[in-house]
């Protein structure tokens, strides 16, 4: 994995040498992706441990989770549909923001990518993403929906979690990722595994920084 190293902007940098306080997005300046494709969770086995990242595909870097703001811009913002199974999204004519699980080009388009696994790696090449926290302004949901527009909750942060998406080496997934209001959210997310040779389970936890623009 390729993670790009910055250099504080200098106004940063006379801020810290003047011993004057820094405010915490000056301290630590983020790289913002707010459009493309994006394997928000990127999941790679290295050196026996894992390692989760972000991928953004559209330039071929990779970042550490703590470097990157990813932004679901004001233009992702939707009415909450009357339809009764998307209860989960709020009341009907709420308003949403969504990251779609197909391609918007002017959006974030997240995918879960664990195409750096090799097949073998894991017993029956079995991966485990759980969500085990979300700490933000209101819930936030990853769901699919099929081809008539009927939706498969993956994960819903309003009725508890841990939630658990199911995917393999190899795979990639892409879904939408919903948010219930405007503001900062801290995801926290796990990645399990049992190693096929030792039957060793082995998982690593990560944290995601989502900012919801209106």
């Amino acid at each position: 994995m390729r993670i790009v190293n910055r250099v504080a902007l200098p106004a940063v940098a006379a801020l810290a040498l003047s011993g004057l306080a820094l405010p915490a997005d000056a301290a630590t300046p983020k790289v913002v992706l707010d459009q493309g494709h994006v394997d928000v969770v990127g999941i790679a086995f290295e050196d026996g441990a894992f390692n989760l990242h972000i991928h953004d595909e559209e330039h071929g870097v990779e970042y550490a989770p703590s470097e990157v703001n990813l932004v679901a811009k004001p233009g992702s913002e939707i009415a909450v549909p009357a339809d009764p199974q998307y209860s989960f999204l709020g009341t009907p004519g709420a308003r949403a923001w969504v990251l779609p699980q197909v391609q918007d080009p002017d959006l974030l388009w997240p995918g879960i990518g664990a195409e750096e696994i090799e097949p073998g790696v894991f017993k029956d090449d079995a991966l485990k993403v759980d969500v085990i926290g979300v700490t933000g302004p209101a819930d936030l949901s990853v769901f699919t929906t099929d081809a008539f527009g009927a939706p498969t909750v993956l994960v819903d942060s309003g009725n508890g979690l841990p939630d658990r998406i199911n995917t393999s080496a190899g795979g990639h997934l892409h879904a939408n990722w919903a948010f219930e209001a405007a503001g900062t959210y801290k995801v926290k997310v796990r990645v399990c595994g049992t190693l096929a040779a030792t039957n060793q389970t082995v998982s690593a936890i990560a944290t995601y920084t989502f900012k919801v623009n209106q």
